[in-house]
């Protein structure tokens, strides 16, 4: 006797950090789902998501059709899938369950799971608060970048260290000095260990840097610098590095380097804010990271659950997936 498989839609907003968690747990579920590009337009988007009404008429020329039949489940991620989910649930007459990533606020219960952030400290009988943003890092993705790219690493020493770069935003900002900065403590990492470095840059890393980080791998050949041309090596960074310094302004990033495994320190940028700084201070107080100061980024006192495996475990509560 076979079951048919439920009907999943991930509701992908354009900005990556919400995509790849909105992705990451679908793919956990390990079934079929289909991805719903989505996006409001004005006013829509500017209106309390609780109240904001004919959500599925303010989608934007861009966004994917959201019609009957409507899914078993539909997961969002980010302020603008919160209506869409919603209105979702109210036309299949509760049929669809709907599950939000990160905090909805006073929409927390009106979903059937909340997945936020610790830090958030959301309360309530459907949520479950996790350490890291949810990602698309597996095991199995890593072996396979592992042996697409190591041939292109080979001839960078140990110990590796992979750097990761992000870039300015509305919080923070790389600029010119912390660039400088942090090239500083990768060149006194390298004269007491003999480190080598491979660097990768990200859609967001500022013209100044780009140009510090070319001078300084210029310099010396330790050194490898991706700058956005040609194949990105990111996920052979994460699988062939034997410890991950990664720029403080992306959630995400930290989230994905700590899956891995390996040893991760984090760089400050200039800028600040509140819940980025509690997330980094949840993950130092539990020992998961340490700040890069120059020397090799050493193991972590505790290794954290898989965020990602977490909410897939909450979800299968939910509708009935069949193991393939």
């Amino acid at each position: 006797m076979t079951h048919s498989q439920p009907t999943i839609w991930a509701l992908a907003l354009p900005e990556a950090g919400f995509r790849s968690q909105v992705i990451g747990l679908a793919e956990a579920l390990n079934v079929p789902f289909v991805l719903k590009n989505v996006n409001l337009k004005k006013p829509w988007s500017l209106i309390p998501v609780r109240f904001c009404p004919l959500a599925l008429m303010g989608l934007d020329a861009e966004s994917d059709a959201l019609t009957p039949p409507w899914p078993d489940l539909v997961i969002g991620c980010g302020r603008r899938t919160i209506p869409l989910a919603l209105a979702i649930k109210r036309a299949s007459h509760g049929k669809t369950r709907a599950v939000h990533i990160q905090d909805p606020k006073s929409a927390t219960p009106l979903f059937d799971l909340v997945i936020p952030m610790k830090h958030d400290d959301a309360q309530g009988p459907n949520v479950t608060s996790v350490d890291t943003a949810l990602h698309r890092i597996t095991d199995k993705k890593l072996k396979e970048a592992a042996k697409s790219w190591t041939s292109s690493f080979s001839s960078l020493q140990r110990p590796l260290v992979g750097v990761i770069l992000g870039g300015s935003n509305r919080a923070f900002r790389l600029t010119k000095e912390v660039a400088e900065r942090l090239i500083e403590r990768l060149q006194d990492l390298h004269q007491t260990t003999g480190a080598h470095f491979y660097i990768a840059a990200s859609r967001r890393t500022d013209a100044d840097a780009l140009q510090a980080f070319t001078r300084f791998s210029e310099s010396a050949s330790h050194i490898r610098f991706w700058k956005g041309e040609g194949e990105n090596p990111y996920l052979g960074i994460l699988a062939l590095s034997d410890a991950l310094i990664v720029t403080e302004d992306s959630v995400s990033m930290i989230s994905e380097a700590l899956a891995t495994g390996k040893p991760v320190a984090t760089f400050p940028l200039a800028g600040m804010s509140k819940r980025h700084g509690m997330f980094i201070d949840n993950l130092m107080t539990r020992g998961a990271i340490t700040r890069f100061d120059g020397t090799l980024p050493q193991a972590a006192s505790i290794h954290l659950p898989n965020a990602t495996m977490i909410a897939a475990n909450e979800v299968r509560k939910l509708i009935t997936i069949t193991e393939p």
